[in-house]
């Protein structure tokens, strides 16, 4: 018996603001939009996607799970562009460089920018 990844939830305080935010940063299309959910996919119709869920309290502590993206570019660029949509660099306990970058979202959920892919 197998099962199919269909997609992350994820808590917000404003899930539409926050929806749109990873649908701009992904290029994925905005797939539900009510009061109770907003959700996402890529814009082939693939999964899985995410679905925001609105909660009253914000983000306290670093989260126990997070995204992992892999650029179809070069890593530094991707950053950039997603500081100016809005991420922020953070610090989560990684020393020195590392082939990946660790930002957060702007709710503060954290996702890491991933260099390119060696074998």
């Amino acid at each position: 018996m197998g099962m199919n990844w269909e997609q992350v939830v994820l808590d917000a305080r404003d899930p539409e603001r926050l929806g749109r935010w990873w649908a701009e940063a992904l290029d994925w299309e905005v797939v539900a939009a009510s009061p109770r959910e907003f959700s996402i996919r890529p814009a082939r119709g693939g999964a899985p996607g995410i679905t925001f869920v609105p909660v009253p309290e914000g983000k306290r502590t670093k989260n126990r799970m997070h995204i992992d993206l892999r650029p179809d570019g070069v890593r530094d660029s991707e950053v950039a562009r997603l500081l100016m949509l809005g991420a922020t660099r953070i610090n989560v306990g990684q020393h020195g460089d590392q082939p990946w970058t660790v930002l957060a979202d702007p709710e503060g959920n954290e996702f890491c920018v991933l260099g390119e892919y060696r074998h």
